[in-house]
């Protein structure tokens, strides 16, 4: 949706794509994972590519960048690139709170700083190879999750109040990130506020256009997720949803967040 509005291409393809031709290299690519997270742990625990990976792939990119067009507009492109990151709901949802690694605040703390360290390295890694605007997409209120609601709701609003204490928490620490990276020479970053944006929308979804933001659009619409969803009977109109399933949002809501991410990256050429 971002690269359709900016213009750039209608999709953006992923790199693994076997169809993926060589001229389209320089349109970007999509390097993501489906599942995976910042802690390896996560990817292994639903066998996807690591972050690590990831980032292996981008330097294959590169290569076939610098191949195809040449060294010097090869450095060019990726130099002005945006570098778009989105990951950690997973981290927290089916890794650290589903393996009952939490051992209070502290705990909590600890699992925190391990994933924005990881973040951190991984930044580095794309700055060496030529990465200059970075893009963090922030964590949602993962508490108010449909599934989230179904396993551990006990808010009077129906959220989980630790896991958006988590996940307000983890988007500090991702500014702080965002905001070092931009005192460095020649780096640029944004932060994309995703949990403000969801957490209003979830409050007053009216406002939004929205006539439910409790459960998904898909089956009982409360904990099925992904491919869980298939066969099953879906809501005759899923506009007027935050969620398609358990967890992912649906159309209407990727809508929001892109149009708040324009913005961003505007700001990072300027």
């Amino acid at each position: 949706m971002l690269a359709d509005k900016l213009g750039i291409v209608r999709t953006i393809p992923g790199f693994l794509d076997p169809t993926l031709k060589l001229g389209q290299l320089r349109k970007g690519v999509s390097f993501a994972s489906a599942g995976s997270g910042y802690d390896d742990i996560t990817a292994s625990t639903l066998n996807a590519l690591p972050f690590r990976r990831q980032l292996l792939h981008f330097w294959r990119y590169k290569l076939l960048l610098r191949a195809f067009h040449g060294p010097r507009r090869a450095e060019r492109f990726v130099n002005r690139a945006t570098f778009i990151i989105s990951a950690g709901t997973n981290d927290m949802l089916l890794n650290y709170i589903a393996s009952n690694r939490s051992a209070g605040p502290i705990g909590m703390l600890r699992y925190e700083n391990n994933l924005i360290t990881r973040l951190g390295n991984y930044t580095q890694m794309m700055r060496l190879l030529g990465g200059r605007r970075f893009v963090f997409v922030g964590l949602p209120p993962i508490g108010c999750l449909p599934i989230a609601r179904t396993l551990l709701g006990r808010g009077p609003d129906g959220c989980d109040s630790n896991l958006n204490q988590l996940a307000a928490s983890f988007n500090s620490r991702l500014i702080q990130l965002s905001n070092l990276i931009n005192y460095q020479p020649r780096l640029r970053s944004a932060y994309i506020d995703t949990y403000t944006i969801m957490r209003a929308a979830t409050d007053n979804p009216q406002s939004y256009g929205l006539l439910e933001v409790t459960r998904g659009c898909c089956g009982s619409g409360m904990i099925e997720v992904g491919q869980t969803c298939r066969g099953r009977r879906t809501c005759p109109d899923p506009s007027k949803y935050l969620y398609w399933d358990a967890v992912h949002p649906t159309e209407t809501t990727n809508q929001l967040i892109t149009n708040l991410m324009l913005d961003s990256i505007a700001g990072l050429y300027s």
